[in-house]
């Protein structure tokens, strides 16, 4: 079916407005200080609900696994399987029995566990508890951590056999080179079945400190009683010292392309380069621009050239991925192998078009009504506002971000997105990987100068 992009620009408009009529427009106001071990705070007041979202983060993501890939996926995996005097089904049952719930997780940046419960006891007081020993008293037990090392493993292999996963690992690896963000966090085959849990030990003392943490919390507390709460579930980490700042990222020298052979009935493509980082100068121009280029969906360009044009993909996208140096800038897309060359060929025509000649007056208009639009429904609820404060508390981005962001948004022109993108994405030193049968790779290997 094709669609008429202005037509659905204007409807999608539309709805949006309709939906956000109702919603406050006041941005929660940010309260921050230290533990006295060194964590750093950041607290909103949420008094509708009697409910705690609690968001605490370390500099102990998959960049910190230092050649032992994996590592800090694990760790962070491990956390809730034991701690203090509980094991692992115990702690789920404690968290149960009053409806909090507790999870955790390892990006590339950082590390991360959560807990949502009650103000009211004694559902708070076990939630606080639990998560106080799951950050400073993890067990690591032995056979929970072989039960644990087995499941990735298994994981890694089924991911062998997915052309999507294995293309994106390729991607990473030739846009970062030797850089720390080139590793999957979950590892490899070869790195996990190498760890030893008293690797994980060795991490959690190393990174699991208060001078390496972020605590984000968002409830119905007052000043005094989030002081309290922050103290005690910080309490058992011992200051340390903040892991050093994350390398720098390289650009790439020059134009790469990866054909990796696939027995697959769909040819996947992954293009791009380095691209911005959290607190980058052309933060802005780059996220309104790539709206339009791969990110706003049906209505953006890219899937306006690929799909509703020539029916090359179902989908196409672009998205970069900020983190503490440049993450990704990656577009990408499958399509019917036989269509792989014709499908790159436009990908690339279409970033090289975007990059020499911008938004239109039309398409930057619509797309600043829907980020900014779309902006309340982005921290409608507690559990999103907390991810926001451990993110700014994490980057040590101004405590204003959320109070500024839409006005940044609104305030980006066309001539802003030509210029950041001249300077800042590059199709001809884009890194490309392409997945599929080797008999759909020849031609595309060579489409579009790449």
């Amino acid at each position: 079916m094709i669609f008429d992009r202005q037509r659905l620009l204007a409807a999608g408009l539309g709805l949006i407005a309709l939906a956000l009529a109702p919603i406050a427009s006041a941005v929660p106001q940010i309260q921050t200080w230290e533990t006295p071990n060194g964590a750093r705070v950041l607290f909103v007041p949420a008094p509708d609900l009697p409910m705690v979202d609690l968001r605490v983060v370390f500099d102990a993501g998959s960049a910190r696994d230092a050649g032992r890939d994996g590592l800090a996926s694990l760790t962070a995996d491990m956390l809730d399987q034991g701690a203090g005097a509980w094991d692992a089904d115990t702690l789920a049952e404690r968290l149960e029995s009053v409806g909090a719930r507790l999870s955790t997780g390892a990006l590339r940046d950082m590390a991360f566990v959560t807990v949502r419960s009650l103000t009211k006891a004694p559902a708070l007081d076990t939630a606080l508890e639990t998560m106080a020993a799951v950050l400073a008293e993890p067990r690591f037990a032995a056979e929970d951590f072989e039960r644990l090392r087995q499941n990735a493993l298994v994981a890694l292999r089924q991911e062998e056999q997915d052309p999507a996963s294995v293309g994106q690992r390729a991607f990473y690896r030739r846009i970062f080179g030797d850089h720390p963000y080139a590793t999957h966090p979950s590892g490899t085959l070869e790195s996990v079945a190498a760890l030893t849990r008293d690797d994980l030990a060795a991490f959690h003392r190393e990174h699991y400190v208060g001078r390496n943490a972020v605590v984000a919390m968002v409830g119905a507390l007052s000043r005094e009683q989030a002081e309290a709460i922050a103290e005690r579930v910080s309490a058992g980490l011992p200051p340390g010292a903040a892991a050093p700042r994350v390398p720098p990222v390289a650009d790439l020298s020059g134009a790469a392309v990866e054909l990796l052979d696939f027995p697959s009935t769909q040819t996947h493509i992954y293009a791009g380069q380095p691209g911005m980082s959290r607190d980058d100068a052309d933060y802005f121009a780059l996220y309104v621009g790539n709206h339009i280029l791969g990110g706003s969906g049906l209505v953006s360009l890219l899937m306006e050239e690929v799909r509703e044009k020539r029916g090359l993909s179902y989908s196409v996208y672009s998205y970069f991925l900020p983190m503490s140096q440049r993450g990704p800038f990656l577009m990408g897309l499958s399509t019917k192998n036989e269509q792989a060359e014709a499908a790159r060929t436009v990908l690339m025509d279409t970033v090289r078009r975007f990059r020499e000649e911008g938004p239109t007056e039309a398409e930057l208009t619509a797309a600043i009504k829907n980020v900014t639009g779309g902006f309340p429904l982005r921290i409608a609820s507690n559990a999103r506002i907390v991810e926001y404060l451990a993110m700014m508390g994490f980057y040590r981005l101004p405590l204003d971000y959320l109070d500024t962001f839409t006005d940044k948004v609104a305030a980006v022109t066309a001539e802003d997105i030509r210029d950041a993108f001249k300077r800042r994405v590059d199709p001809e030193r884009f890194a490309t990987v392409i997945v599929g049968p080797r008999t759909s790779q020849v031609a595309s290997a060579g489409a579009s100068g790449g």
